[in-house]
């Protein structure tokens, strides 16, 4: 039963539509009706500029990072499989509340940055790698999605061959099937990266509308 809740309040966390609210809130359009419909930092950095895209990556990562965190509050020991696999199932109903949100009529973001908070919460060295991946990848070409698709790729990479570490099937089995994931969330924007439709990000002035 504490398990069910804790996975229910993770659940909750993960669905605080940040990027909806701010923009409502603070701008008074609702984000998803504007550029790519996407609750997520990438619209939001597109849309309203790196002050509010900053902030709502932040908010995004916290929420997975906090998920996570809940494990403690359960009767499993730290170190162990039982404790590790409830990290991983916490991080994921966040993640599932950020992409289903109950407080935004279920329509959400990719949950790329709650997952990065997850991952952060539990594999804090991996995650870091992760970061210099990602921003190399978006320094070098500006393209979000590209970048969010490499740093995937290299989660397993990371676990599997570099870190070695944990030794948890379970933590593996969750970088493959992560990586895949994220891949298949982006095949849109894959076929646009091929194409060359694909949007670039300014960090430096805000735009308009673009499609992710």
């Amino acid at each position: 039963m504490l398990i069910a809740i804790l996975l229910i309040v993770a659940y909750l966390i993960g669905s605080v539509p940040s990027a909806v609210w701010v923009s409502k809130w603070i701008y008074g359009f609702d984000i998803r009706e504007h550029g790519s419909g996407n609750a997520g930092a990438t619209n939001t950095f597109r849309l309203l500029g790196p002050k509010a895209g900053s902030g709502v990556m932040l908010m995004d990562m916290f929420k997975g990072f906090l998920a996570v965190k809940l494990a403690l509050f359960s009767y499993y020991t730290p170190g162990f499989d039982r404790y590790a696999n409830l990290q991983i199932f916490l991080g994921l109903s966040a993640v599932i509340g950020h992409i289903f949100p109950i407080w935004a009529e279920f329509r959400g973001g990719k949950g790329i940055a709650t997952l990065f908070g997850m991952i952060l919460s539990i594999q804090p060295l991996v995650a870091v790698s992760l970061v210099a991946v990602f921003v190399c990848m978006l320094y070098l070409t500006k393209y979000v999605s590209l970048s969010s698709i490499t740093a995937s790729i290299a989660f397993p990479v990371l676990i599997v061959f570099i870190f070695n570490a944990p030794d948890h099937v379970g933590y593996r089995l969750f970088a493959i099937a992560t990586s895949l994931l994220v891949v298949f969330t982006h095949h849109k924007n894959i076929s646009r990266l091929i194409s060359g439709n694909e949007s670039k990000v300014s960090f430096f002035k805000k735009k308009k509308t673009h499609n992710e």
